[in-house]
């Protein structure tokens, strides 16, 4: 008998953009946003080439799944809005959406621990549980500046790979995900093991029980399991539900 994942049944264009429109919101509510810079972004179903980002000058709190403007991966508005994307926001989105087909949704921040954790030389370190389900799955991106050029961009995509995410050196954190859901909880999981560590850090002055790598290695693979259940396929209902309590008006 095969193992393999029963395939997931198609997504519309309406789910997805409810579920981004909840992860800004959501976003907001952990306090990970930074005005109205940093972005999520997610792939229009039946649409190649074509995601969705969030309209320029839209605080996340702000933002509602009418809200979200369709772009192409080379930044161009397509649905006609003629609505305002920031340029920077494409620049890397576009540019990972273009190299990553598999995956649905990019969450770029500059969320407080995970801009901390991106000053640090050695990177996120198998230090928590949390850390432990990134082993292994981040790259490493340095900084080149505010603007990304066309070179810059195909370095940030192979130093991204076939991974979870980046660190980006000196300015913020990149998870990537089959879902917005994955997306966000690999997030959700990335600020938790930077918290985590660098808490420990302060606390210790440096000195962390750090896991062995093949211990680190065995967690990941007990937490990924077999596939067919993917990072939050579990936790997005009640996430959607505190974003319904919480910030109501999004599916708008």
């Amino acid at each position: 008998m095969s193992t393999r994942p029963t395939p997931r049944p198609p997504r519309s264009e309406r789910e997805v953009r409810i579920d981004l429109a909840a992860a800004y919101r959501l976003a907001a509510l952990a306090g990970w946003d930074d005005t109205i810079y940093t972005h999520l972004s997610a792939t229009v179903p039946g649409e190649p080439g074509v995601y969705l980002i969030n309209e320029f000058g839209l605080a996340f709190d702000e933002v509602r799944a009418s809200d979200l403007v369709k772009v192409d991966v080379h930044g161009r508005v397509a649905d006609g809005s003629g609505r305002r994307v920031n340029p920077s926001g494409f620049a890397i989105h576009g540019a990972v959406h273009a190299a990553r087909p598999d995956v649905e949704c990019v969450i770029h921040l500059h969320a407080p621990w995970g801009v901390a954790l991106a000053m640090l030389p050695e990177g996120l370190q198998p230090t928590s549980q949390w850390a432990m389900r990134l082993h292994g799955r981040l790259g490493r991106h340095a900084y080149e500046g505010l603007a990304l050029g066309a070179d810059e961009q195909q370095r940030m995509v192979a130093n991204l790979g076939a991974l979870d995410g980046l660190i980006l050196e000196n300015h913020g954190t990149l998870t990537v995900g089959r879902t917005v859901a994955e997306a966000f909880l690999l997030m959700h999981i990335l600020e938790r093991a930077a918290q985590a560590q660098l808490r420990a850090m302060a606390a210790t002055g440096g000195r962390m029980r750090v896991a062995a790598p093949e211990l680190a290695e065995r967690t990941w693979r007990q937490w990924v399991g077999d596939g067919s259940e993917w990072d939050g396929d579990a936790e997005w209902p009640a996430l959607l539900r505190r974003a319904e309590r919480l910030s109501p008006g999004f599916r708008g």
